[in-house]
């Protein structure tokens, strides 16, 4: 991990880009479930998944946001390289969101840091989790943006807790 410029890792994708479906991983069937429509006429801006192998702080693990020109589909496992982290919290407690690109998308995977994504773009992901939950009586606190060596810090982090979790229960 020592060069942060070449770190990349897998994500399993829950949702797709412009869907308005929430869709979760159920470990014990190993399949994606339908969990819920978002409540707001709102559609998640990128691919949204999960780190396997991870433990965030939340108990779930470790969210991921994949910037993809076409949104994949649920299950589907892509390459990454984090970007940048954006910290908020919501019912459960602190709620961490790596953003990444793909390795494999060639008009994504120049991009290295925060600084060279639309501020456009990040303004509207931040929005949308400020206020996806809004219609479910749900409050989230957004926290803020901070650079591509704090997300690579924090999926260390939570991949070391889920490895101290699976020696604890073999």
């Amino acid at each position: 991990m020592s060069d942060s410029a070449k770190f990349t890792l897998d994500v399993v994708v829950e949702i797709p880009k412009g869907s308005r479906n929430k869709y979760e991983y159920d470990y014990e069937k190993k399949m994606i479930r339908y969990d819920r429509m978002i409540f707001s006429s709102m559609h998640y801006p990128s691919d949204y998944g999960f780190f396997p192998e991870t433990l965030a702080l939340d108990g779930d693990a470790l969210d991921a946001l994949v910037l993809v020109t076409e949104p994949t589909f649920p299950g589907c496992l892509i390459e990454v390289s984090p970007i940048g982290l954006f910290r908020m919290a919501d019912e459960k407690g602190p709620d961490a969101k790596i953003l990444c690109v793909p390795v494999h998308d060639p008009q994504w995977n120049k991009i290295v840091s925060l600084e060279q994504v639309n501020p456009h773009l990040i303004n509207e992901i931040e929005h949308f989790f400020q206020v996806y939950k809004d219609l479910e009586n749900k409050k989230v606190g957004i926290e803020g943006w901070e650079p591509k060596e704090e997300a690579i810090a924090v999926i260390a982090k939570a991949q070391q807790r889920f490895a101290e979790t699976k020696n604890q229960n073999p």
